[in-house]
């Protein structure tokens, strides 16, 4: 379990620091930007964690992020499952209309014209004044309701505007196929006790993936915490070349 106490500790450090980053996640300040020609903080983060995905997933959500360290910090109040596709599906609702404003908003400005990575933050501080720390208590609020409404990382299920691209990062490098962090199991070894699948931050059925060779699904984020509660070793988290599921 030393793999989870380190990752815990990584969310727990990008959590603190949140007051810092906030600025460099927003879905607002992107279209600000994009509508003046800017490609912003966030724009480029978003950009990275595009390409971070071809090689290492959604592992961004499971070892960094700051929301992802409060979520998991609610779900020690409340540790329900989120069942069911539709909470899923809200996101990309939320993103598909979003992405397409940053887009047309460029276009408006005849293309990038400079790029800010500081851009609307004090020195890189994101939460520095009034206005800055209400918008940081607004995100952390908002995050927690979501996460103790709707359950386990409900903000990573529902309205989360990183997810898609780095969902869609995931799928090329599975539809590819090349040396990339994944899960992997020998369901031979499995004894279907279910610890995975609790173990889940993401609700995910864990025991019917192992159950069935196939070890992909769009909202699992790399923890490891299914390989490292798994008595059996029936499943582990590796970065070695995908071997061919029946």
């Amino acid at each position: 379990m030393k793999r989870q106490k380190t990752r815990k500790l990584l969310l727990l450090i990008s959590f603190m620091l949140f007051p810092i980053t906030l600025f460099y996640f927003s879905p607002v300040l992107i279209i600000q930007g994009s509508f003046l020609g800017i490609a912003t903080g966030s724009f480029l983060i978003f950009a990275a964690l595009f390409f971070f995905s071809l090689v290492f997933g959604r592992a961004f959500c499971g070892w960094i992020c700051p929301a992802g360290g409060l979520q998991e910090c609610c779900s020690l109040v409340v540790d329900k499952k989120i069942t069911g596709k539709n909470t899923n599906r809200i996101k990309y609702i939320i993103w598909v209309p979003w992405l397409f404003t940053i887009i047309l908003g460029f276009i408006t400005a005849g293309g990038i014209k400079s790029v800010n990575f500081f851009y609307m933050t004090d020195h890189g501080i994101s939460a520095s004044g009034v206005t800055g720390y209400i918008v940081y208590l607004f995100i952390i609020a908002l995050i927690t309701v979501l996460a103790l409404t709707l359950g386990k990382r409900g903000m990573c299920h529902s309205i989360c505007w990183m997810a898609p691209f780095m969902i869609i990062g995931t799928k090329i490098k599975d539809r590819l196929g090349y040396p990339s962090l994944h899960l992997e199991t020998d369901s031979k070894k499995c004894v279907q006790c279910g610890l995975c699948s609790k173990a889940c931050p993401m609700s995910i059925d864990v025991v019917n993936m192992v159950q069935t060779n196939n070890m992909r699904h769009n909202e699992c984020i790399l923890c490891g915490g299914c390989a490292d509660c798994c008595n059996k070793k029936a499943i582990r988290l590796t970065f070695a070349g995908k071997k061919k599921t029946n």
